[in-house]
C-alpha cells in the first residue's frame, strides 16, 4: 500500500511540473483595427516582423508604412495596405525612420544577412512618388543584427543597432545628399541577454531597449549605464517584450507603449513616470485581430478620417490562412479604451 501511495503522489508531482499553470497579465480591453496591410509574400513562416510609419503633413491620408519581412526585404504600404513598393534586400529584421532637416526621409533597418556582421540598411522614402531608393549599407556592430531606433540630435543622425547577443550600439550615421553613407562609432551599451525592440525619445534622447525575457531598460542619452524600470512582472509585461514605441506630449508627457507578446496584448505606460495605465489587445472584428505581435509603431496627429487622433500599427503574428501581416489601429479609439487622458 505504502509502495502505491507513492508512486500515485511522484505521478502527480510529475503531472504538476509538465503542465504549469498559464501565466496571463492583467485584464486588458479590446479594440478593433481599422485597416490592414497586405500580406507579406513569405508564407507558412514567421516572416512580418517590423513597421515604422512616415506621416504626410500635406495629405495625412496618403501617409505610408513600411514594414520588414524578415525573410526577404522591406515593403512599403499606403494606409489603404496595399504595397506601393518592395525592396528584396533578404533578412531585414527591424526598421524605423526619420525626417531630416533638409526634407529627405531616411529610413533604415537592421540587416541580419551576415549573422556576424551586423549591417544597417539604408534608403530614401522617395515620398513624391512612394518609392524605398537604396543608399547601401553600413556597419552596425559585431554580431546579429536584430534591432534598430533612429533618433535626430539637431543636424546629426544618431542609430541604435540592437544585436542579438546583448549589445546596444550607437552609431553617428552620415547620409550626404550625393556620395556613400557612413557609420562612426558613438557608443557601447549591453543588457544581460537578448534585446530587440528598441525606441529614442525625441526630445532628449533617452533610448528604451526591450530585454526580452526581462523588461524595459531605460539609458540616459550619452550614458552606457542603464536601468532596468519597467521587469517582466506577469501582470502588464509577459515575455517576451518585443516592440516598442513612443509618443511625445509637450516637454516631458506621452506613453510609452510595449508588446506583451506573452499575452497578445499590449502595454501603455505614461511618461515621465513610467506609471502604468492600461493595457488592450487588438480584437477579431470585421478586420481580423493581432497575436504574437513582434514590432510596433506609433506615430501622432492626423491621418485621415479613419486616424484622427494617430496611428498605431503592429505585425500580426497570426493571420491565417495568408500569411502574416500588419493591423492599423486608431490611437484616439486606444486612449479611449484604456482611459488615456
Amino acid at each position: 500500500m505504502r509502495s502505491l501511495v507513492l508512486a500515485a503522489t511522484l505521478l502527480a508531482l510529475s503531472a504538476c511540473a509538465t503542465t504549469p499553470p498559464a501565466i496571463t497579465g492583467d485584464p486588458a480591453v479590446d479594440v478593433a483595427a481599422s485597416g490592414e496591410t497586405v500580406p507579406v509574400g513569405t508564407s507558412n513562416a514567421d516572416a512580418a516582423d517590423d513597421p515604422a510609419i512616415w506621416r504626410n503633413p500635406r495629405d495625412p491620408a496618403a501617409s505610408l508604412i513600411v514594414g520588414t519581412d524578415k525573410r526577404a526585404g522591406l515593403y512599403l504600404y499606403g494606409l489603404d495596405g496595399a504595397v506601393r513598393d518592395f525592396s528584396p534586400d533578404g533578412r531585414l529584421n527591424n526598421v524605423d525612420l526619420v525626417t531630416l532637416a533638409d526634407g529627405r526621409v531616411i529610413v533604415a533597418a537592421s540587416d541580419r544577412n551576415d549573422p556576424a556582421r551586423a549591417a544597417i540598411r539604408l534608403y530614401w522614402l522617395d515620398t513624391a512618388y512612394q518609392k524605398l531608393r537604396p543608399l547601401g549599407t553600413v556597419p552596425g556592430g559585431a554580431g546579429e543584427a536584430y534591432g534598430i531606433c533612429l533618433h535626430l540630435e539637431g543636424e546629426t543622425l544618431h542609430a541604435a543597432s540592437v544585436l542579438k547577443e546583448g549589445l546596444i550600439e550607437q552609431f553617428r550615421l552620415d547620409v550626404p545628399q550625393r556620395g556613400v553613407p557612413t557609420s562612426t562609432p558613438v557608443l557601447t551599451r549591453r543588457v544581460p541577454t537578448q534585446p530587440e525592440g528598441c525606441v529614442f525619445d525625441p526630445r532628449d534622447g533617452t533610448l528604451y531597449v526591450g530585454e526580452e525575457d526581462a523588461g524595459i531598460w531605460r539609458f540616459a542619452a550619452g550614458s552606457a549605464e542603464g536601468t532596468l524600470v519597467l521587469p517582466v512582472d506577469n501582470r502588464m509585461l509577459v515575455a517576451d517584450v518585443e516592440g516598442l514605441a513612443l509618443i511625445a506630449d509637450g516637454e516631458r508627457g506621452g506613453y510609452l507603449v510595449a508588446s506583451s507578446q506573452g499575452d497578445n496584448a499590449y502595454a501603455v505606460f505614461r511618461l515621465p513616470d513610467l506609471a502604468p495605465v492600461g493595457r488592450f489587445r487588438i480584437a477579431g472584428g470585421t478586420i481580423g485581430g493581432a497575436e504574437e505581435t513582434d514590432g510596433i509603431a506609433l506615430a501622432a496627429g492626423d491621418f485621415g478620417p479613419a486616424y484622427p487622433g494617430g496611428l498605431f500599427v503592429a505585425q500580426d503574428g497570426r493571420n491565417a490562412p495568408q500569411a502574416q501581416n500588419f493591423k492599423l489601429v486608431s490611437w484616439a479609439a486606444i486612449r479611449a479604451a484604456i482611459g488615456g487622458e
